[in-house]
C-alpha cells in the first residue's frame, strides 16, 4: 500500500481547519504538513505526525524542502481583508500556483483546490475571475488527479467574521430553500462538509480535473 503524506496549506482559516481536524483524526496520510503565516494553536501539543511551518510566501521558493503525496489548498483572503485586488491576487492566485508548482515538482500527485461558485478567467468580476485564473493555473502544472470545489457562501465559525455574515445566518436557511435547479450550487455549505469532500476526493484520487459545487460537494462529504 502506498504510503501518503499531505500538505495543507491555509489551516488557520475556516475550511483548512477543518481539513487539518480530519487529516489528524484520521490515519489517512503518515505525515501532515502545514504552510502557515502564522503559527498553529495546536502547534505546542500537536500530533507526532503533524509538521507545522511558519513560512513567508514571498520566499517560498527558497524555503521548500517539502515532498508529499497529497495537497490541500485552502489558502486565501477575502476583497476586504486583502484591502487591494493586487494584494487578493497575491495570495489567492500567486501564493497558491507556487506552492502547488513546488509540491509538484516534488513529487506530489494529488491536489484538492477550493475555489468559489461562478469561478472564470474571463469574468468581470474581480473575485471570480481570480478564482478562474488559479483554478486554470494550478489545472495545468500536470498533476495526476486535480479535485476543485465550487462552493457558494461557507457556513462556520471564523476567527474573524467577514461583512454580512451575521445577516447571512439568519436568512441563509429561508433562501436556501427557494434554490432549486441550477440555482443550488449557490446555497451556503457547511466548512466542515467541503472539508470532507476535499479529504473524500483525493482519497478516490480519480485521474484528470473534476470540479464539484454543491450536490457534489455533499455526496462527497456524505461518502468520507
Amino acid at each position: 500500500m502506498e504510503s501518503r503524506s499531505a500538505l495543507l496549506l491555509g489551516a488557520t482559516g475556516l475550511v483548512g481547519g477543518h481539513c487539518l481536524d480530519r487529516l489528524l483524526a484520521e490515519d489517512l496520510y503518515s505525515r501532515v504538513t502545514t504552510l502557515s503565516r502564522r503559527p498553529l494553536p495546536r502547534a505546542e501539543n500537536a500530533d507526532p505526525r503533524l509538521d507545522a511551518r511558519v513560512v513567508d510566501f514571498e520566499l517560498l521558493a527558497e524555503q521548500w524542502d517539502v515532498a508529499v503525496t497529497d495537497v490541500y489548498c485552502c489558502l486565501g483572503s477575502n476583497m476586504t481583508a486583502a484591502e487591494s485586488r493586487k494584494s487578493f491576487r497575491r495570495v489567492d492566485h500567486d501564493y497558491t500556483v507556487e506552492a502547488a508548482r513546488l509540491a509538484h515538482d516534488s513529487g506530489a500527485r494529488r491536489l484538492a483546490l477550493v475555489s468559489a461558485v461562478g469561478a472564470n478567467p474571463e469574468s468581470r468580476i474581480s473575485l471570480t475571475r481570480v478564482k478562474g485564473e488559479t483554478e486554470r493555473d494550478v489545472a495545468a502544472l500536470g498533476y495526476e488527479c486535480v479535485e476543485i470545489f465550487r462552493p457558494a457562501m461557507l457556513v462556520g465559525v471564523r476567527a474573524q467574521r467577514r461583512r454580512g455574515e451575521r445577516v447571512a445566518k439568519v436568512v441563509g436557511p429561508a433562501v436556501a430553500k427557494l434554490m432549486i435547479g441550477r440555482l443550488r450550487r449557490f446555497r451556503p455549505i457547511k466548512a466542515q462538509d467541503l472539508a470532507a469532500a476535499m479529504i473524500a476526493a483525493l482519497q478516490a484520487g480519480r485521474p484528470g480535473v473534476h470540479f464539484s459545487t454543491y450536490n457534489q460537494i455533499l455526496a462527497l462529504a456524505n461518502e468520507e
